[in-house]
């Protein structure tokens, strides 16, 4: 398994482009895949100079329908006319909106008319290809983010909280799990917890954003709290392998670091990794 980010925030190659959005190409014997599409086209011209030819790309994972995950999607629409999207339902009928630094519509309007039989919406659980389970996110036992506290969807004429019924997780693999967790907004030790319920494997790898942003005056997460699900996640999963970038703050990294050590790796803009 191949996985390329071709979408981040961060960069450390200048010749790529960042931005506020998430997009991870992933190949494997059998298929090609892209885990979210962006908030824009900048992934199809990273692709073009990884050598990675987006027309091939067999299956697209969007794991909510914020606009830094799925802007990029209606570009991708016109350059690959063969792809299925696996997306939830309400990632497409939801309006999204943030009130940080104002109230500002965060979703992207996308025309599937004469393309519906590409979309496949996941209700509850879809299996693909015998080794990739989609299915929705739950909140069990640990808090999500506190940051959600400024994500909003349009509900008549009101805007109320978002619930999140829109986040998808996508894990691949038989025997060792490699799980996307999108931007993590139901928490990332509710989705392992998901996880673990659902296919009561071991999760060897998880890549994605946490939603745990760097904030003050109580803002988000403490140094407290983030410690705290640094020994959750150190404790309840000692052999798994957390990459993670995007939103996840850089502060919050170094206190993640700091418990999880060789098990946390950063990822950007043009980073590669292979596993098998």
């Amino acid at each position: 398994m191949k996985l390329v980010v071709l979408s981040d925030n961060r960069q450390v190659d200048e010749s790529l482009e960042s931005e506020h959005g998430l997009c991870i190409y992933m190949e494997t014997d059998k298929y090609k895949c892209l885990l979210d599409t962006g908030a824009s086209n900048r992934f199809i011209r990273n692709a073009e100079k990884l050598n990675i030819n987006l027309k091939d790309v067999d299956y697209v994972f969007i794991s909510h329908g914020h606009s830094d995950h799925t802007g990029g999607l209606q570009a991708f629409l016109e350059i690959n006319s063969e792809a299925q999207i696996i997306i939830s339902r309400q990632a497409l009928s939801y309006r999204f909106f943030s009130s940080r630094n104002g109230i500002k519509k965060i979703g992207t309007d996308i025309d599937i008319e004469g393309i519906e039989n590409r979309f496949l919406f996941v209700d509850n659980e879809m299996l693909i290809e015998n080794e990739i389970h989609v299915f929705a996110a739950k909140m069990h036992d640990f808090p999500s983010p506190k940051a959600n506290k400024t994500l909003m969807r349009k509900h008549e004429d009101k805007l109320i909280a978002d619930d999140f019924q829109h986040e998808l997780i996508i894990t691949f693999g038989i025997e060792k799990i490699v799980v996307y967790s999108g931007c993590a907004h139901c928490g990332v030790l509710n989705i392992l917890d998901s996880v673990k319920q659902t296919l009561h494997r071991p999760v060897s790898v998880l890549i994605g954003g946490f939603h745990l942003l760097d904030g003050s005056k109580g803002q988000y997460e403490t140094e407290s709290d983030i410690t705290t699900i640094a020994e959750s996640m150190h404790s309840l999963y000692p052999e798994t392998a957390f990459i993670t970038g995007h939103c996840t703050g850089d502060n919050v990294y170094g206190i993640l670091k700091k418990k999880l050590q060789d098990n946390l790796t950063r990822f950007y803009t043009g980073y590669t990794i292979s596993f098998i």
